[in-house]
């Protein structure tokens, strides 16, 4: 049985864009047992690709070195017998463990003068690969190469794990469910106005639809005000569900309304019809990998900045993208 290990990514929407890799990893070695190592809340989404064999934490905070803990986490998984390792942060810190363990076969691009770190070290070519699945995908063969099409990731669902989050929250699925993620991990200059949301929520629970609302608990309070700014009822379930309950629950919607985030991603591996929504960052490198998926931006002379919070302080790349322009790339009915 060959055994890898996975470092993975430090963002939700990135651990889905591995799923690709993990697949093919399989397809090569069917007796493969895959572990990844990635921080514990992308473990909720790894949960749901039957790829993944086993799950490590990878319990140092960003930006934290911590050499001490980085070689005794490595001292203890020398005793996994992991052949490869395979590397998808491009820091030299991601590196380490794989290091420390011994692996024989450490994957990974060249960066952050950490080469030496890694015995099978890959150039980036950013033009070849200008997609982050692509880059993913590419560390599976030993030449770099990556397949065309690019297949899109893909989650799969618990049907009783969701049948019991459905029972606990007091769900129903007898009227047509659209859901709304208002979050985005990065910062503010990802988010879509709260009000924007809401006119959004008004017109479709006008039409017959039920409106759910999916975020981490730091996202309970804008979730809060699209409630109060909708008059009818609707489910604000920001940090009420765990990761992989959301999943879940996600599969079940028939319209979904995303900024650039994590539960972006997830929403276009489940193929839900979904309008992403795009200000500061851009979709040339992380987009909705799915044919159910439109990107909504404005293209603005000033995005994308790639910056937490507007540096102009006006954020009009995504205040001047208005509710009518969601509602329209929705043109089917209930």
């Amino acid at each position: 049985m060959k055994r890898i290990l996975i470092v993975g990514a430090a963002w939700v929407g990135d651990a889905v864009l591995a799923q690709p890799l993990f697949s093919a990893l399989r397809a090569a070695s069917p007796d493969l047992h895959l572990t990844v190592m990635g921080p514990r809340w992308t473990h909720g989404v790894l949960q749901r690709m039957p790829e993944v064999d086993a799950l490590l934490d990878h319990p140092f905070p960003h930006g934290r070195l911590d050499l001490p803990g980085r070689w005794r986490l490595g001292r203890e998984l020398r005793s996994m017998g992991f052949d490869q390792a395979i590397v998808l942060p491009n820091s030299l810190k991601s590196a380490l463990v794989p290091w420390f363990a011994k692996i024989p076969r450490r994957t990974g691009f060249i960066g952050e003068q950490r080469h030496w770190l890694l015995n099978d070290a890959r150039r980036l070519d950013t033009k070849r690969l200008p997609l982050m699945a692509q880059r993913f995908l590419s560390l599976a063969d030993p030449q770099g190469r990556c397949p065309e099409p690019l297949p899109p990731p893909r989650l799969v669902i618990d049907p009783e794990s969701q049948s019991r989050t459905l029972e606990r929250l007091h769900l129903s699925r007898a009227r047509p469910i659209a859901i709304l993620c208002p979050g985005a991990e990065y910062g503010p200059a990802k988010r879509w106005p709260a009000a924007h949301f809401a006119q959004v929520a008004r017109h479709w629970i006008a039409q017959g639809w039920q409106l759910w609302i999916l975020g981490s608990t730091k996202d309970h309070p804008v979730g809060a005000e699209i409630a109060r700014l909708v008059p009818a009822p609707l489910h604000n379930l920001c940090g009420i569900t765990t990761l992989e309950e959301a999943v879940d629950l996600m599969v079940l919607a028939r319209r979904v309304v995303t900024n650039d985030s994590g539960l972006m991603h997830v929403a276009a591996a489940l193929e839900r019809p979904l309008v992403a929504l795009f200000g500061s960052s851009s979709p040339q490198f992380t987009p909705p990998l799915s044919t159910q998926a439109r990107v909504l931006r404005l293209g603005l002379p000033c995005s994308p900045c790639f910056q937490r919070t507007c540096p102009l302080g006006h954020l009009n790349c995504l205040n001047l993208l208005g509710p009518e322009q969601v509602l329209a790339a929705f043109p089917d009915p209930i």
